[in-house]
């Protein structure tokens, strides 16, 4: 009998979706030209949505979940990779049409993949993960837009989640002031600790909006949508610039275009999932370069795979701080 490994699986059974774990052959996987021994995975909103049913993120099943992995090329039919090659994966439709990172191998797309940066291992390219790597999307949108740190304070919203917390770390390094918006006063010394100057609670955001107010903000990163999203616009400053990646908060957008007419308040829309290999590429150049692995380290849990279903509850109840490293040979 071929050897078998554990995969982490959603699929439907008589209208009723479910997921629950699997043992796998390699000849059930994808036939995709490159296979990969994955070691880690991580946990991002997307991963919870997707592991509980929230939301039907998984648009072929059977799926198995997890939007990232990280691992070693075992084998391969594509002249890029060959085998030992430390590569990782973000994106790309991962638990949504592709098979994705909660498995012990999987074989992938080679158009799909990164090289891990030598300045990480791999524990370290999942601690940052499709979090950090929107958050440093989001930062070079933002520079791209004329954002320097003379121009004021920056907004991180949701600042105790992944994309916030890298977010907030990376910025402060960069010389921003960075104000950190949170729900949770407990996490105040946590991201202090990150770089953070100041704080916003959640509910001064999460609130209906005048459509312009008081100008506070230079910049901002954004994970949550729906009212926070419009607030912050109608208080970012002349010529400022928001980067909005993620929909925590909702996906709607109850504002005006008052923010953009009257002070040319710019809306910059992040796509983590597509971006193009070279924006992947400068991107985690820029990580290797402007996150300091010491708060990297500091940000960052690992669990188990078979803690899966407990963590996705969590993270989607606000309950889960930094980025969750998933183990998944455990």
């Amino acid at each position: 009998m071929a050897d078998t490994f554990r995969a982490y699986v959603v699929d439907e059974a008589n209208g009723k979706y479910s997921g629950g774990f699997r043992q796998l052959t390699d000849a059930d996987l994808p036939s995709y030209p490159v296979l990969v021994e994955v070691s880690y995975s991580s946990l991002n909103y997307k991963d919870g949505l997707a592991v509980t049913g929230k939301s039907k993120i998984a648009r072929k099943l059977p799926m198995v979940c997890g939007i990232d992995l990280a691992g070693t090329v075992v084998e391969s039919a594509d002249p890029h990779f060959k085998a030992g090659d430390a590569v990782l994966v973000n994106g790309w439709g991962l638990s949504e049409t592709e098979w994705g990172g909660y498995s012990a191998r999987q074989r992938v797309n080679p158009n799909f993949l990164t090289r891990i940066p030598a300045a990480f291992t791999a524990q370290q390219a999942m601690a940052i993960g499709t979090a950090g790597y929107t958050a440093m999307l989001c930062v070079l949108a933002l520079e791209e837009a004329g954002l320097t740190p003379d121009k004021g304070d920056v907004l991180v919203t949701g600042a105790a989640g992944g994309v916030g917390s890298v977010a907030v770390a990376v910025l402060a390094k960069l010389g921003y002031r960075v104000v950190a918006a949170t729900g949770r006063p407990q996490t105040h010394d946590y991201l202090k600790s990150l770089g953070a100057a100041d704080f916003v609670a959640r509910a001064d955001l999460d609130r209906a909006a005048k459509p312009l107010e008081k100008t506070l903000w230079a910049g901002a990163v954004d994970s949550v949508g729906s009212k926070t999203l419009v607030t912050l616009l109608a208080q970012t400053k002349d010529e400022g610039a928001v980067a909005a990646c993620g929909l925590a908060g909702g996906v709607d957008l109850p504002g005006t275009v008052m923010p953009f007419i009257l002070r040319g308040v710019k809306l910059l829309g992040i796509n983590s999932v597509t971006a193009s290999a070279q924006r992947r590429d400068k991107a985690w150049a820029r990580l290797a370069k402007d996150l300091d692995k010491a708060k990297l380290d500091s940000m960052t849990v690992v669990e188990p795979l078979s803690n899966i279903e407990a963590l996705a509850a969590q993270i989607l109840r606000g309950e889960t701080r930094g980025r969750i490293v998933i183990d998944v040979k455990r």
